[in-house]
């Protein structure tokens, strides 16, 4: 059997010549393809087929892919591959704000789209084998990031996280005190092709300041070291 035989992959995108590439391709290296041409049936097939990840493009006849994201996101943590024709950075980071974790602009090759799911699969996995596995966690202040829960509050109120920004704060907490230098988080939280791509560090970086800092203009937690990468530092004083 096929190494991709028990994963199955939701393509929601209504160009028929884009679906028929999609499914031929992820088809041949063993992946089962469903497939929705709206954000309605897309939806539909993600809460009746369960799949392990989607292929989801921006552009549908009844809405666009960031809100279908965003919806998604309320009940679910598959894995989201935003598909654009979009370039400009500012909608690669709108797709991140959104919850996806990875952005592949069209016209792109098979061999980097089967790249990429393979990736973000990958991760998933790894990110769900190790749920439960650590027993505690790091308290900065009123702000509590708990690894057994994977869950992360300030105070008695859970601050939503994405299953990504969740992997990146993990990796950072779980190394407090540390700089750690961009391939390094890029290698943990993507995978080591992902070694370059620095817009997905500074855009989950920008995120996560915004929701876990008092000041994310000043941020105190998470710390740049500039030109090398990014610290989780626990401040000194209670306020946080």
């Amino acid at each position: 059997m096929s190494p991709h035989g028990n994963h199955k992959i939701l393509i929601i995108e209504d160009e028929p010549r884009i679906v028929r590439l999609l499914r031929v391709n992820l088809e041949s290296v063993g992946y089962r393809v469903i497939h929705g041409l709206t954000a309605g049936e897309g939806l539909r097939a993600l809460r009746e087929d369960a799949p392990d990840l989607v292929l989801l493009d921006i552009m549908l006849p009844d809405g666009d892919g960031y809100s279908l994201c965003r919806k998604i996101r309320e009940f679910s943590d598959v894995p989201i591959i935003m598909l654009t024709a979009k370039t400009r950075e500012h909608d690669k980071v709108e797709g991140f704000h959104c919850g996806a974790d990875d952005y592949v602009t069209k016209p792109f090759s098979s061999a980097e789209l089967l790249e990429r799911v393979k990736a973000v699969l990958r991760r998933s996995e790894r990110d769900s084998s190790s749920r439960g596995c650590a027993t505690d966690g790091v308290t900065v202040g009123d702000l509590v990031i708990s690894f057994s829960r994977r869950k992360v509050f300030r105070g008695s109120a859970e601050i939503k996280l994405t299953p990504t920004e969740y992997s990146l704060l993990h990796h950072l907490a779980s190394n407090a005190g540390r700089v750690m230098l961009h391939g390094e988080l890029l290698s943990l939280v993507w995978g080591p092709e992902y070694r370059d791509e620095l817009e997905y560090l500074r855009a989950y970086i920008h995120h996560l300041r915004r929701k876990i800092e008092v000041n994310p203009a000043s941020p105190r937690i998470i710390v740049s070291s500039p030109g090398m990468g990014y610290s989780f530092d626990i401040p000194r004083s209670p306020e946080v």
